[in-house]
């Protein structure tokens, strides 16, 4: 009775809605059919299980000579499924030399240990007879060290084998292996982890192949591997056709877009998707603002004729409506913006993130379109980074946001925000199976219970795959899809029409794509749906963000008694006293039910299971720990009202005919109604108390809101007017552990009167070693920065950019945030046996590019800013290239070498003008390339190009060349103001054909 009890209680556990206590939280998704298999057995279950893992540990180093006691450590990296090498190698070395990631800590010295871990279940068996049955056929399987480990009060075996790895890379202060060795590593546990992968199915096999009272796991159609119908059954080996869709109508070349906005039609008039806007489209590519219906069903594609409409753009965001009108909104205020997401949510419109000019944001937006009013969204905890080129997707009440852009990486994280509780937060969703690589520029969709993401930069990770999270079971998984064309899904348009996924668009990105355009493509998702029909496992794999959190309302007793337990007449009387936050104010309001420590598991997954658990509060333990006291909310009293008739039935002597539930295998948690769950409760001796401890789980404060409290009461405490507080800001930069205010708070000379305790308080809400405030760029020929240090000795700060670290005294050198795109296209560059001369190298923005990413043969460093000059010496030397760097200080006309150069850049803005003859004498006889910044007028930019090459070639034959003077390509960097683009042409150099 004792092992049915332990077993029920287990696979409770196991179907409830709660983390478990691993690193993880979750049953590992590669062995939930094999956990089935073994739990479906009358005489077995599973305790513990981990599929095997590679896995990256910092130990402390007292571990080595200490057994006593663990002496604990950190996870670095963890995978339960094969290890992407360049993950790992980034993880160890690139971010070892960025002071904001704090994976490893150079202010100790705990040892790095890279471990390979294979497939280990512990099992709990009926007796030593079934033990010895099932411990043979785990070592029939290839598991030759599994055994049993206990055979006293509970007879336990663990499966397991020897195909183990572990080594020690070094501590957190040193590394102490190469790349390639790492690199070796991670290939030597991918293939042991194939191995443990294939001893694991021939176990599952030998269970299911013999009766022994095993049950076969869920065909793989119904299970939670990757296959889909049609496929193999494999793991991953799953895929979907990408069909392209001939067009009719208009030209198939009004659909060569991105950039657009796109509309499903959801009445039955029309069916089709609605395209707006973006670049591209017939004839000469430019941004466009004609609306188009196209029906993907039989390709129809029709322009829709408007009388006046918005003007040509790109990078916004569409939802329907009967007509276009500028519509005047009020409330807070939006600023303008672009490469944003936007979801719909009934009435309202919710907009996240974008780019307004250079500034990355990362504001939430709601517009009610009722009264088309905005408001600004305040979160309560830390949310999403700023971010742009993300994608954002809306289902049911639920906004889910994934990915982007923040400026110096692309983002792999995905968000849930709930638009109908009050509290406003985001909550980062955890997952299992393995998570889509960071991206930006990509699409996603909702279809059924399916969140899909495909697409977006870099484009040689992912553009073949489509990711896909199970919105029910937060589990990811992966398809192939299977095209016979380079469909190139990068800022194209993702929608959902019946069963069908209509992607429309998408091309040339942020930098380097030229015109490349997709045409427009479907894909069949029917088999999503069809894959998850009729299976229900034994074994669910939960975590925490399946559950809504659940709106707490608490009611005060009206008239209060010092114990009630279930077996007496539940009586109650409630009377509803809610304060604004759902709690009530009074400790007399609160209940808690004992239950005695044995029965404590069973009592908590049932009271989750109904959502009787009161969240925000604690349980504890009381009498010495034999008994659990766990907090109930409002909703288990009026079930206990509800139910209070039936109850007293039983209460009072009638219940003999009435059959009492057992604790046992057949009482699983998702079987149970709410009376059986409210008998077993009484059965194991159930007490509703009052509580008298009413310990209350804190909730966690943004900065934001720790800033605006601390500055509230020292405004307070100094008797100033509470109004200053509408200066404080609301985001702020980091350069690595320097915050940068922005150059707009703080401006009333009242702040100074009590700058001595402002400034700690401020560097304390922010969690910053160094506080500054940013200044506006000098306009003088060095373009200073004008940064202010509010605390903290210096301004020289390291900051890592695509594995390339910048060091510089922020108080004295300026850092474009805005130029990476362009320093990323630079360093895609094959220069490997080029000289290249920088004519404006500042503290090596584009010099460590060409160095460090293009492997440039030589760089000739032009700079004449002392300051700027002092940071790149630091870092050619910081990233190991100073051998491949020639530093020339002064003014470039003068400095600049000559007859070298196959490739010149010339990085300065607003005009690098008045060196253009000094790039073309620095080019090699034969000519070479020019990379010419400048700020230009948008409408201007042919007039600007035809200028650039007309005058760089008047510049060639006055040195005597015989060149041919080409515009290659102009690269669109960034707005540098209303109108104005920074922009970058390359300029082809090429001798003359006689």
């Amino acid at each position: 009775m004792e092992f049915e009890k332990r077993k029920a209680a287990t696979l409770t556990s196991l179907r409830s809605e709660v983390t478990d206590k691993s690193p993880k939280g979750t049953v590992d998704t590669p062995i939930i059919p094999l956990l089935d298999v073994i739990n479906r057995h009358r005489d077995y279950f599973t305790t513990s299980s981990c599929s095997g893992r590679i896995s990256i540990l910092s130990q402390p180093a007292a571990r080595r000579v200490s057994k006593k006691k663990a002496s604990g450590g950190a996870w670095l990296y963890i995978s339960h499924d094969p290890a992407d090498p360049d993950s790992v190698l980034d993880l160890v070395f690139r971010r070892r030399s960025d002071p904001t990631r704090n994976e490893l800590r150079d202010d100790d010295h705990d040892e790095v240990v890279f471990r390979f871990e294979p497939l280990i279940v512990a099992v709990e068996c009926r007796d030593l007879a079934a033990a010895q049955v099932l411990v043979s056929k785990a070592i029939a399987s290839g598991f030759r060290e599994s055994g049993i480990t206990s055979s006293n009060k509970r007879v336990i075996i663990a499966i397991r084998c020897s195909i183990r790895l572990e080594v020690p890379l070094g501590s957190s202060r040193e590394i102490m292996v190469s790349r390639e060795y790492l690199r070796f590593l991670v290939g030597v546990a991918n293939e042991k982890f194939e191995a443990n992968r294939k001893r694991t199915d021939a176990f599952l096999e030998a269970l299911q192949s013999e009766s022994g009272g095993f049950v076969a796991a869920p065909p793989a159609g119904g299970s939670y591997y990757n296959a889909l119908p049609g496929s193999n059954g494999a793991p991953g080996c799953s895929s979907l056709s990408v069909v392209e869709i001939e067009v009719s109508g208009e030209s198939e070349e009004n659909l060569y877009l991105w950039g657009h906005s796109a509309c499903a039609l959801e009445n039955n008039a029309e069916n089709g998707v609605l395209v707006f806007g973006g670049f591209g489209g017939m004839g000469r590519h430019a941004r466009r603002n004609q609306p188009l219906l196209f029906d993907p069903l039989s390709g129809g594609l029709r322009v829709i004729r408007v009388g006046s409409g918005p003007s040509s753009r790109l990078g916004h965001t569409a939802c329907l409506k009967n007509e276009w009108k500028l519509v005047e909104c009020s409330g807070d205020v939006f600023p303008p913006r672009h490469r944003y997401a936007a979801a719909v949510v009934g009435s309202k419109l919710y907009v996240f993130g974008g780019l307004n000019n250079d500034a990355v944001t990362s504001s939430l937006h709601v517009l009610d379109t009722d009264n088309m009013q905005w408001t600004e969204i305040h979160v309560s905890e830390e949310g999403p980074c700023a971010r742009h080129s993300h994608s954002m997707v809306a289902s049911g009440s639920q906004l889910y946001m994934f990915g982007g852009y923040d400026g110096e990486q692309a983002l792999g994280d995905l968000y849930r925000f709930d638009t109908q509780t009050s509290k406003c937060r985001w909550k980062k969703v955890k997952s299992s199976g393995r998570s889509p690589h960071a991206r930006f520029s990509h699409s996603m969709f909702v279809y059924k219970n399916h969140l899909g993401v495909i697409g977006g930069c870099p484009v040689r990770q992912h553009c073949q795959e489509l990711a896909i999270l199970d919105l029910r079971l937060c589990m990811w998984r992966h398809v192939k899809l299977e095209s016979t064309g380079e469909d190139l899904f990068i800022r194209s348009t993702a929608n959902v029409v019946g069963d069908e996924l209509v992607m429309i668009g998408g091309g040339a990105s942020c930098y380097a794509f030229g015109t490349k355009f997709s045409k427009p493509m479907k894909v069949n998702l029917l088999p999503l749906k069809l894959r998850d029909d009729n299976f229900k496992p034994l074994v669910r794999e939960v975590h925490i963000d399946q559950i809504d959190i659940m709106k707490s309302e608490k009611r005060r007793q009206e008239q209060v008694q010092s114990s009630k337990t279930l077996t007496g007449a539940p009586d109650l009387n409630f009377k509803s006293e809610v304060t604004a936050d759902g709690i009530g104010q009074h400790a007399d309001a609160y209940w808690v039910l004992k239950l005695e420590k044995k029965y404590a598991k069973i009592g908590k997954d049932i009271l989750k299971k109904f959502g009787w658990l009161d969240l925000a509060r604690k349980a504890y333990s009381v009498e010495g720990g034999l008994h659990i006291c766990f907090p109930v909310s409002a909703k288990f009293s009026d079930v206990l009202k509800e139910n209070q008739h039936c109850m007293a039935n039983l209460f009072e002597g009638q219940s003999d005919h009435i059959h009492k539930p057992a604790i046992g295998a057949k009482c699983l948690i998702d079987e149970l109604t709410c009376s059986k769950a409210l008998d077993i409760l009484k059965e194991c001796g159930a007490t509703m108390l009052v509580d008298e401890v009413v310990e209350i789980k804190k909730t966690a404060k943004s900065p934001l809101k720790i800033m605006s409290e601390a500055v509230a009461s020292l405004l307070k405490d100094k008797d100033l007017p509470a109004g200053l507080l509408e200066e404080l800001p609301t985001r702020w930069e980091r350069l690595g552990d320097i915050v940068l205010l922005p150059v707009t708070s703080f401006k009333n000379p009242l702040w100074d009167s009590i700058a001595e305790e402002l400034w700690p308080v401020i560097a304390k809400s922010v969690n910053a070693a160094r506080l500054s405030r940013q200044g506006r760029v000098a306009s003088n020929g060095t373009r200073d920065s004008t940064l202010e240090i509010l605390i903290g000795d210096n301004g020289w700060v390291d900051h890592c950019e695509n594995g390339i670290v910048y060091s510089f005294d922020a108080t004295k050198c300026m850092f474009s945030w805005g130029n990476l795109s362009e320093k990323l296209r630079m360093g895609s560059l094959d220069c490997r046996d080029e000289i290249v001369v920088d004519l404006f190298a500042g503290i090596g923005y584009f010099v460590l590019p060409f160095l460090v990413r293009a492997k440039a043969k030589l760089v000739y460093a032009c700079e004449w800013n002392p300051h700027a000059v002092e940071a790149l010496r630091r870092n050619v030397q910081a990233n190991s290239v100073s051998d491949r760097c020639i530093i020339l200080e002064g003014d470039n006309r003068t400095t600049a070498p000559q007859g070298v150069a196959d490739r010149v850049c010339l990085g300065l803005i607003p005009s690098s003008e008045l060196s253009w003859a000094t790039a073309v004498r620095a080019l090699r006889g034969e000519g070479g390339m020019l990379h010419v910044h400048g700020n230009v007028v948008d409408s201007e930019e042919n007039l600007w190009t035809k200028h650039v090459s007309k005058s760089i070639a008047e510049a060639a034959r006055s040195q005597g060349h015989c060149w041919e003077v080409s515009i290659e390509h102009l690269e669109r960097v960034k707005w540098y103001a209303p109108h104005i683009r920074h922009v970058v042409v390359d300029v082809r150099c090429r001798q003359a054909q006689k």
